[in-house]
């Protein structure tokens, strides 16, 4: 349930208290392994209660997407692609870096590529809709695009998570800008 702030405060702490459980679930194991009963042990309130606001764990992940996607979305949507896409894979790395673990287990771990797919997604569907350039691609041409793009600024990113973030931020963006805008801007000559 997302919070419209006109909440009563009882259904405010319980909200946080099922999403702040959740995310510390996704740090310790892998989603298909975190159960209702647990998160409803660990965040002290009934099953019943959960499901007053959930219908699955699958609607709370799809939630939490939602909310990430949509904060992301907020901070470039001034922006114009391809032009500005160098901008927008800065605004990626310094997001996720903000987010914390359960988005790099999110972003980074192999049983969370179906969520992390729809996020893309729903990213690149309002990120790239906008574009004059991108409309005019066939559908052929724009999976291609996505897929480039998408694999090489997640791979980078999950790369240099799992390095241990030992290279400074900035490096890892200015390489992937180079990789990125090399192909796109050849892509779109």
């Amino acid at each position: 349930m997302i919070l419209t702030g006109n909440e009563d405060l009882r259904v405010i702490k319980t909200i946080e208290a099922i999403k702040s459980t959740f995310e510390a679930l996704i740090c310790e194991k892998d989603y298909e392994k975190i159960t209702v009963k647990e998160l409803c042990d660990r965040a002290k309130i009934n099953k019943k209660t959960f499901y007053h606001y959930y219908e699955t764990l699958d609607m709370l992940l799809a939630e939490m997407q939602e909310e990430l996607s949509a904060g992301f979305l907020e901070r470039v949507k001034d922006y114009a692609l391809p032009d500005d896409l160098d901008k927008v894979n800065r605004e990626f790395f310094l997001y996720a870096s903000e987010q914390g673990v359960a988005y790099e287990k999110i972003t980074c771990g192999g049983t969370y590529h179906a969520i992390r797919d729809e996020m893309t997604d729903q990213v690149n569907d309002a990120a790239w809709s906008r574009s004059k350039k991108y409309q005019k691609l066939n559908e052929y041409e724009k999976k291609v695009l996505m897929g480039f793009i998408n694999n090489a600024v997640l791979n980078a990113y999950r790369e240099w998570v799992q390095d241990g973030k030992n290279i400074p931020m900035d490096e890892v963006i200015e390489i992937t800008n180079k990789l990125v805008l090399g192909g796109v801007r050849g892509f779109f000559k």
